[in-house]
């Protein structure tokens, strides 16, 4: 991995177990971080960010990211005709 790519996410790590939302945005503006690509792939000491957040008592930090921690994306068929549409439901 790249130095520099590895230094900011140690950044952001740190940053969100800081607690300080402040110190967070200011950290996610710095580095211009895209949530929804990086927290649902972001590992900290073994553990997802959010988790990670959670286990540091990092409760503003972890209600911030929340909407992110999970990707989630669902498919329906809109060409089927019949009286249910099946919901394809695909986690990553």
């Amino acid at each position: 991995m790249d130095p520099n790519v590895e230094n900011t996410l140690i950044a952001v790590c740190k940053a969100g177990a800081s607690n300080k939302v402040f110190q967070f945005n200011d950290a996610m503006k710095s580095y211009r971080i895209n949530k929804a690509r990086i927290f649902p792939r972001l590992v900290c000491y073994g553990e997802s960010f959010h988790q990670f957040t959670l286990s540091r008592n990092a409760d503003k930090t972890a209600r911030l990211i929340a909407p992110y921690a999970e990707a989630h994306v669902s498919i329906r068929d809109l060409a089927y005709l019949g009286e249910t549409q099946p919901l394809y439901d695909v986690r990553y």
